[in-house]
């Protein structure tokens, strides 16, 4: 079977300096179920098994017991080109996601190419009650929705995210430190009137205020608006 040639290869590639190194970046994953592969290694191995005609066995056996083979999971559906069985897959494997990496690195490139498809999507996304669901929808935001394809109501929609989580909150930080590098003057009024709750708010100024992207100026007046 698949699943066992996959998990065969995976620990061919360990690394066990860097499987430790993962584990303390990963608090919500179990260090025993983290091989340790490195990015590169599963991207390459990613392209080779999206080739294959028996993909969908490994694809359906969710969940994955390893991070690894959700990490390989995510780089295989970031390769797919029928944007409508990515979306399909995607949907079906966000559910299972549950740590921060493997929100943020599955990335379909296809979703580039049907942004306006994708949008009706992330507005579902974002109200979901799981955790990395939500994150990811405001990721793709982040991703595709900051330069040509920008509009105010986006940063609007994404400050109305209400949650606990810490990982929902720092990618909301994230999201609007990113968008005052790209869209300063249209997003800095959601800034000025405290849109986010306090901690969101502080951390999203904290990190604009490390980017290089933003002015002196523009870090000092920033500064001014920490609560």
């Amino acid at each position: 079977m698949i699943r066992e040639e996959i998990r065969e290869k995976l620990f061919s590639l360990q690394d066990t300096k860097f499987r430790d190194f993962q584990a303390k970046l990963m608090p919500t994953v179990d260090p025993a179920n983290i091989i340790g592969v490195r990015t590169p290694e599963l991207r390459k191995y990613a392209k080779e098994v999206a080739k294959r005609d028996d993909v969908w066995e490994f694809l359906s056996d969710l969940p994955h017991k390893y991070f690894d083979e959700m990490q390989l999971h995510a780089f295989i559906l970031s390769v797919f080109k029928d944007y409508d069985k990515c979306m399909e897959e995607v949907c079906r494997f966000l559910p299972y996601v549950d740590n921060w990496a493997t929100c943020d690195q599955l990335s379909p490139k296809v979703f580039k190419k049907h942004r306006q498809e994708l949008l009706g999507q992330i507005k579902i996304w974002i109200k979901s009650d799981e955790t990395y669901t939500v994150r990811f929808a405001i990721g793709m935001l982040m991703e595709h929705f900051l330069d040509e394809d920008f509009d105010i109501a986006y940063p609007e929609m994404v400050s109305k995210v209400r949650s606990e989580e810490y990982y929902i909150n720092m990618m909301t930080a994230w999201y609007f430190a990113t968008a005052l590098a790209k869209q300063y003057e249209a997003v800095l009024p959601l800034i000025e009137e405290q849109r986010l709750d306090k901690w969101t708010h502080n951390k999203a100024i904290q990190k604009a205020r490390e980017s290089y992207r933003i002015t002196p100026e523009q870090k000092e007046y920033l500064k001014g608006l920490k609560e």
